[in-house]
């Protein structure tokens, strides 16, 4: 697997499969918009196809705080380490702030609890009508 912080060279064809259970996903468009919008990216990207296969994004001040709304495996290739991988490189990248703070689902919860993460409390707020991005 290779793993890199840009995505200049990264084009829509290559982000198929991702968004898995949405039921109005962003576009390959609208996705390569959000990964470049972003204060930080970590793509995994399969070398013999040259596809992302995995992402995550984190958006920051750049001074004490971070937040980290994407992490994505295409899901054929969940369960062998790529979200382990990325999660630890973008803590990395992030290591100088005072916080990285995320929200995720219940079931999520001890996934993160392995990177030194603890529960807290958080409130979202959804606009399911724009969940495209468009």
């Amino acid at each position: 697997m290779h793993y890199q912080n840009t995505v200049d060279d990264i084009t829509p064809a290559q982000l198929t499969e991702f968004f898995d259970g949405w039921p109005n996903p962003p576009s390959p468009e609208t996705h390569l918009k959000l990964l470049k919008n972003s204060s930080h990216v970590v793509v995994a990207i399969e070398p013999e196809t040259n596809r992302v296969i995995g992402f995550i994004t984190a958006v920051s001040d750049g001074v004490l705080s971070a937040y980290i709304p994407f992490l994505e495996v295409v899901p054929s290739y969940k369960g062998q380490g790529i979200g382990t991988e990325l999660v630890k490189r973008m803590f990395a990248e992030l290591r100088h702030l005072y916080m990285i703070d995320l929200a995720c689902d219940d079931d999520l919860v001890a996934y993160y609890e392995k990177f030194g993460m603890v529960r807290g409390n958080s409130m979202i707020f959804r606009n399911y009508d724009r969940q495209a991005g468009e």
